[in-house]
């Protein structure tokens, strides 16, 4: 298949006119009132009746005349004589005349001849008699018809969000249907071979992955008042793309797709636009997002999102949320801004305008610091720990650190977490960061986590493993620290009888190790140096002989999956996680595991709760692990 190439990128603000171009609305239709809640009405509606439809009494008590009551009190209360009595949604024929009294309850029909009613709490009852202590006026303790709405009057008007309020306010004028705007219909395609819907069967060694882009577009159509059609994925093939786009298209009000729609010779989607509709614009200069498409297909509105799922849903929030909105007649939110300073320099590429998805922390003062989460486009993980995002403009390469940016918030509910931890990834800390308020806990590595510690970003870190010299230059306070054992990860009973390092080397086994991150792989390289200085040997001619020791997974449940699978013979790892995954293991060892936390942070709450409850760790059941 040729290969096409870009057109000329797109401004974002054409972009935006594009889409804006674009019919997106679907119409008017009339819904239920138990599910209006969150649609948008369209015209305005009157009351038809009064509200309430009669007099009734506000409270529990008697229903009288009110100048039967002038000059009652305390000491000198009117006697008036009881004549029956009168309950909500009971219809009564009884009257009340001079000296009479009837006794009511709250939201009952007024009786006639009563013009007020006195609250039981002022009366004393004797007999058939009722004693009033009180003076009342006309009216005094009633609801008149139509006093909370009356008939004829405005109710709601055109663009009215309903919400529980607006359902109270139509439940009680008999409201059975709603004439709203009709949500604008999404289809929802992800293209790709390599696709698998979730609770689908993956096979990795085919390159197969997960779909991410659907469910996560269908939620963002979903809040941008969409409703969202999930189409089954297409391959990459032409012909069933094309068949797939038309079915969506005759639809729905709007085909989102996600996918093919680079210049990759594999990429297909534009072509059908190209051949089969109309494109009006491929390509953005913005960054994640380059390759987007703007267009019509059949009548139905067209917009080719890219496939990574960190460009697809900064490309979906910017530029396509805010267009459905506008269809479903929502009011587009107030954009939750927050001012921070830049915790780290960041350099970008000029030439596009960026989206930066950041992650927010206070420090010691409260000052909002403001730091890059950016793992890539293909990183999940690069929103999932972000709490919104900066914009880059095309002609800025380089913002330092200390500079003011601006935070767009995903949510106008985000908020920096209580405590901010970095580090090596463990299982010990997991546990007990559940159990803190607000926490977040990146396992970035020791390493890294020490760097950034460096950098002033984060309250503290993780440490794995050998301290010494690996902390220098940091004004840290230990929280608290707990051991780990650590060693090989064997498939159960240990067929292989492995006992050490040194099987690996002298033996054809299959190993998979941790990245240079960890600090588990410091540990372990401190025993091959260890070996290699027993055997009188450069330390390379041991690296090299252990199959598979240069490669390295990130996550310390990563290596001994391998083994689970018979993937691998033996892995780097944790007594805790064999035990956990029912295999073997083979000791080297326990491995000291510190928390440290900026000097200056070791008093803010989050940190102090922290190390609250690292207090409580029992480092017996850890060390046995």
């Amino acid at each position: 298949m040729e290969r096409k190439e870009f057109r000329e990128l797109a401004t974002p603000a054409a972009a935006h006119e594009a889409i804006a171009s674009l019919s997106l609305e679907g119409g008017i239709e009339r819904v239920p009132l138990e599910e209006a809640r969150g649609r948008v009405l369209v015209t305005r509606l009157d009351a038809e009746l009064d509200v309430p439809g009669f007099d009734r009494s506000s409270m529990d008590g008697y229903a009288l005349r009110a100048a039967d009551t002038f000059g009652a009190d305390e000491a000198d209360p009117a006697t008036l004589e009881l004549v029956g009595a009168v309950h909500a949604g009971e219809k009564t024929a009884v009257t009340v005349g001079e000296g009479e009294a009837v006794e009511i309850s709250t939201g009952a029909v007024m009786p006639d001849g009563a013009d007020a009613m006195v609250p039981v709490e002022r009366t004393d009852r004797e007999g058939e008699t009722v004693l009033i202590r009180t003076g009342v006026a006309p009216g005094d303790n009633v609801m008149f018809a139509g006093a909370d709405v009356a008939a004829g009057e405005r109710a709601l008007g055109p663009g009215t969000r309903i919400t529980p309020r607006e359902i109270g306010l139509l439940s009680a004028l008999g409201v059975e249907e709603v004439p709203v705007r009709s949500r604008p219909r999404v289809g929802i395609i992800s293209t790709g071979d390599e696709l698998v819907r979730p609770g689908g069967d993956v096979d990795h060694q085919r390159g197969e992955i997960f779909d991410v882009n659907s469910y996560t577009i269908a939620a963002g159509v979903e809040d941008a008042g969409g409703e969202a059609v999930l189409y089954p994925h297409a391959g990459d093939d032409q012909d069933e793309m094309e068949r797939v786009l038309r079915e969506a298209a005759a639809e729905c009000d709007l085909v989102l797709s996600s996918g093919s729609t680079s210049a990759s010779a594999v990429d297909v989607i534009y072509r059908v636009i190209d051949e089969q509709g109309d494109l009006l614009l491929h390509g953005v200069s913005i960054k994640p997002g380059k390759p987007m498409l703007v267009g019509r297909l059949e009548g139905s509105a067209y917009v080719g999102l890219p496939g990574y799922p960190v460009s697809a849903m900064m490309v979906f929030r910017t530029f396509v949320a805010p267009a459905l909105r506008t269809a479903a007649g929502i009011p587009e939110p107030e954009r939750a801004t927050m001012p921070g300073t830049l915790a780290r320099e960041e350099r970008s590429d000029q030439g596009r305008h960026r989206l930066v998805p950041v992650g927010l922390v206070r420090d010691e003062t409260g000052e909002t610091l403001v730091y890059p989460v950016d793992k890539g486009s293909g990183a999940t993980t690069s929103l999932a720990h972000a709490d919104g995002l900066i914009e880059v403009d095309a002609d800025t390469d380089y913002l330092e650190a200390g500079a003011a940016v601006d935070v767009t918030l995903f949510s106008p509910e985000t908020r920096p977490p209580s405590v901010f931890v970095v580090g090596e990834d463990d299982p010990t800390m997991n546990r007990l960061v559940d159990g803190l308020e607000n926490p977040r806990y990146l396992p970035i590595g020791s390493r890294p986590g020490l760097r950034r510690l460096r950098q002033g970003v984060p309250d503290a870190v993780v440490v794995a493993g050998p301290l010494e010299g690996r902390a220098a230059a940091i004004e840290a306070v230990e929280l608290g620290r707990w051991d780990r054992e650590w060693g090989l990860v064997v498939p159960a009973g240990n067929p292989a009888a492995l006992e050490g390092v040194a099987d690996l080397v002298e033996r054809d086994l299959q190993f998979v190790n941790r990245t240079t991150d960890s600090g588990l792989r410091t540990s372990l390289g401190v025993a091959v140096a260890d070996l290699a200085t027993e055997r009188d040997v450069p330390r390379h001619e041991v690296t090299s002989a252990i199959d598979g020791f240069d490669v390295g997974l990130r996550a310390y449940e990563s290596p001994p999956r391998k083994v689970a699978t018979g993937e691998a013979d033996a892995a780097l790892g944790l007594a805790e996680t064999a035990n956990r995954l029912d295999l073997g293991f083979v000791s080297l060892g326990t491995q000291p595991v510190r928390v440290l936390a900026q000097s200056e942070r070791a008093s803010k709450p989050g940190v102090a709760a922290l190390e609250r409850a690292l207090e409580e760790i029992d480092h017996d059941r850890y060390i046995s692990q």
